[in-house]
């Protein structure tokens, strides 16, 4: 298992931490209500929607929360509108970063992001520079407890692409457009399905194999991870699980 992967496990355990604190939730909640404005409220003729509305679910939010959400997003109720921002830039060590922003205040934000890659060893770049490096991937998360050759069958009838041994769960990757039809087969035939989501993931990965270097690449992502207006932070690092285990410590 990769170092990437594995910090990946770390920020599931790190992000369930976030949802009691209330963080995980309210950006939860945007995702729904921008899914909703973009695209309509009908979960099922708005796939993206639909993952969202799902994994908000997977992380607890109430029901009638996210139904609320969906109806600022439509303008059923009045609320705050959001834009879709994408930044991108390098960490130390030259990894690319693409972090995925929902805000109401474009300048406000961009300004706080630059700071935050200045701050912490790395630098803004321009629109397109990094994100050529990246792909949109469904992700569905299966407990461990599935047995491996019958979740791989299961999962490839469904129109997935591969498995994956993420030593806690198996990852099973798709098609983006696929990602929710391969869930619900797997839930329906019986699979513990824990999560699902479209994350970019990389084309190919930077060794770090320094852990002064590593160290800095985990605490930029961090402070870019913490900031209200970020969804989610992509990177195209790996670390050594050695390394990992030194900069946990």
């Amino acid at each position: 298992m990769s170092g990437h992967s594995k910090w990946a496990t770390i920020k599931h355990k790190k992000a369930a931490k976030d949802a009691s604190r209330g963080k995980l939730f309210a950006k939860l909640i945007k995702q729904v209500e921008v899914a909703a404005r973009l695209g309509g409220g009908d979960p099922e003729a708005n796939p993206t929607l639909r993952t969202m509305f799902q994994k908000a679910r997977d992380n607890s939010i109430p029901l009638d929360t996210i139904e609320r959400a969906v109806k600022r997003g439509t303008g059923e109720l009045e609320g705050v509108t959001y834009e879709q921002i994408t930044y991108e830039g390098y960490a130390p060590g030259g990894v690319a970063v693409l972090a995925e922003c929902l805000t109401d205040n474009r300048n406000r934000t961009g300004a706080e992001i630059r700071s935050l890659f200045s701050r912490n060893g790395g630098s803004m770049a321009e629109p397109g520079a990094v994100a050529w490096q990246f792909e949109r991937k469904g992700h569905v998360v299966v407990s461990r407890s599935a047995d491996e050759d019958e979740l791989m069958l299961a999962a490839l009838e469904a129109g997935a692409e591969d498995i994956v041994d993420e030593g806690e769960v198996w990852r099973v990757t798709t098609p983006p457009s696929d990602l929710n039809a391969v869930r619900a087969a797997l839930e329906e035939a019986g699979f513990p399905v824990e999560s699902s989501d479209a994350p970019m993931v990389p084309n190919a990965t930077i060794s770090l194999d320094d852990t002064g270097t590593a160290k800095k690449v985990l605490n930029l992502i961090d402070a870019l991870d913490e900031h209200d207006d970020i969804d989610a932070v992509y990177a195209n690092f790996d670390i050594p699980d050695s390394i990992l285990e030194s900069v946990e410590a």
